[in-house]
């Protein structure tokens, strides 16, 4: 089996399971019993994103400088400012001490080699992809599933490092600028995503099931893998030559302490709206200690959750 056919097993069941959910979900969402099961899952959803950043810092985090790299990064997405541009500014940043140390060796260089060297380093981001990806505002002329594909496939192609900073992006994209979604069903669609087989990115399908019915669902997962299938058919021989380059290694090392910022600042902003009262508050801390001091494993959390929540809103 090729390559692509393996990659499409391993993503149709798990999509077609959460395109069955979703339209149970748009149907008997209302029920006490149902609501009960995301309410319980919604602050487990949040610790595995806990579990998942803690993990990432260890390997992320490699000098001090990534680390204040990592806070300016979470400020400024606090502050708003887009994801991508998050991405490249901190891609930036991360070669500031390799250019001081170029300053200390010359002794004494132009400010305009500097400012020309960072200008050298910016293009090679991709400035085109920015223009046509960095805001769903740019994708209003596209109809109906059109549009709905090329958002999923923006997002798509600009995920670095784990799968869950897409939280970031979708929170941003259906949430703050189109208002497709509230909060609520952002965390439930995750919570779906989280408790079903497959990859986390099946969570669009989900979001685009509640957009747009079984034609959303189909076009949403589409644009969430489409670049991943060109992106791993490109790389294999491309990424370990880029990092042959120190430029562009330390480049990607602050792409991926970026995308870890993103990651808290989402989990920070979502947990607001999983951690209601005393009881998911209870849920979460507990949670949160069972993966990370005693590694258990998240299904069994997501199971005594749900039983949890089936009952107690009843």
């Amino acid at each position: 089996m090729s390559s692509v056919g393996t990659r499409t097993s391993f993503i149709l069941p798990a999509a077609i399971i959460v395109g069955t959910i979703a339209g149970a979900y748009v149907r008997y969402g209302a029920l006490p019993q149902v609501d009960g099961v995301l309410y319980a899952l919604k602050p487990v959803v949040i610790a595995v994103v806990v579990q998942a950043f803690w993990k990432l810092t260890t390997t992320a985090l490699k000098t001090k400088w990534l680390a204040v790299v990592g806070l300016a990064a979470a400020t400024f997405y606090a502050l708003h400012l887009q994801e991508i541009l998050v991405l490249v500014i901190s891609a930036v940043l991360a070669l500031a001490p390799r250019l001081t140390r170029n300053v200390v060796r010359l002794r004494c260089i132009a400010p305009a080699l500097v400012v020309r060297e960072v200008a050298q380093v910016a293009q090679s981001v991709p400035v085109r992809m920015l223009s046509l990806f960095g805001s769903s505002a740019s994708l209003s002329s596209v109809p109906g599933m059109g549009r709905l594909f090329f958002i999923f496939a923006k997002i798509g192609s600009m995920l670095f490092g784990s799968g869950y900073v897409l939280l970031a992006f979708l929170r941003s994209d259906f949430v703050d600028r189109l208002h497709w979604l509230t909060e609520k069903q952002l965390l439930d669609a995750v919570a779906v995503g989280q408790i079903t087989p497959g990859p986390v990115f099946t969570t669009a399908t989900f979001i685009g099931y509640l957009i747009g019915g079984t034609r959303g669902a189909v076009a949403a997962t589409a644009g969430i893998f489409a670049p991943a299938f060109v992106f791993v058919a490109v790389s294999g021989k491309l990424l370990p030559k880029i990092r042959q380059s120190r430029t562009a290694g330390t480049m990607l090392d602050g792409v991926a302490v970026g995308s870890l910022a993103l990651m808290g600042v989402v989990a920070w902003q979502l947990g607001k709206a999983a951690i209601v009262d005393v009881p998911t508050m209870a849920i979460a801390v507990l949670s949160a200690l069972l993966l990370l001091r005693f590694r258990l494993n998240s299904a069994w959390l997501i199971a005594l959750a749900a039983v949890f929540g089936w009952f107690y809103r009843r």
